[in-house]
């Protein structure tokens, strides 16, 4: 008996190399061009509106009309975890770039993952919450406690709003190049935000890395001491 969706026609989508390479680029979240797109996929502007076309129609991506111009972003935060589940089999089971890019240390060491902080950072980030008591870990993921609520809201983020929303307030994701969790879910986002916000992070042009300032590292080391908790 054969149970549950079909999963063949996904997978068959994602892996062809040059949509992999469309979709790993759009996990930073940034919506782009056709012509981008056929860039970073190396196939031309014919060859990658038949993909496009592809993903459009699987529900793997959305695409937003302005002006003249079309751009391509994953389709919702699903299709990340998706992605980013395969990245963490593949690097697990040796499917490593043969060159990898110069950028290939900063992106170990911070990274967007969709909307949230990946990376060595982002595994610091959340093994300090877990050792100040911020959240725990349960048998079900991982929950904010009474003190993570309180100091979240002494740097600007608002628990109980997060909580209403309909997705997951803090999930744990598992982190393809430490092996080790960093934190998802909307409050994952809502904290990658504020650290963009507050000038202790920015976002490389045309890349997942995310670089911090001087400022950023000197409050990062002494958050990550447990002094900022």
């Amino acid at each position: 008996m054969k149970d549950g969706p079909h999963i063949a026609r996904i997978a068959a989508l994602i892996g062809d190399s040059a949509r992999a390479e469309v979709l790993t680029a759009l996990m930073a979240d940034r919506a782009l061009t056709a012509t981008e797109l056929a860039d970073v996929a190396g196939v031309t502007k014919q060859t990658i509106s038949a993909h496009l076309a592809k993903l459009l129609d699987a529900g793997l991506l959305a695409v937003e009309s302005q002006g003249r111009h079309r751009y391509f972003r994953l389709a919702d935060r699903d299709v990340a975890q998706l992605l980013e589940s395969l990245m963490n089999v593949a690097f697990r089971s040796g499917a490593v770039r043969l060159r990898a890019s110069p950028r290939e240390p900063a992106l170990r060491r911070a990274r967007v993952c969709y909307d949230h902080l990946a990376g060595e950072v982002g595994v610091q980030f959340y093994e300090a919450l877990l050792h100040n008591g911020l959240v725990q870990a349960t048998a079900h993921g991982t929950e904010l406690t009474a003190a993570g609520a309180q100091w979240f809201s002494t740097v600007g983020i608002d628990t109980s709003r997060l909580a209403q929303q309909r997705r997951t307030l803090c999930r744990p994701c598992l982190d393809w190049s430490e092996r080790r969790h960093h934190l998802g879910g909307a409050l994952g986002a809502a904290l990658f935000q504020r650290l963009l916000e507050g000038g202790w992070a920015e976002r490389a042009a045309g890349s997942r890395v995310v670089r911090f300032t001087p400022r950023g590292e000197l409050a990062l080391r002494e958050w990550l001491a447990g002094h900022g908790a």
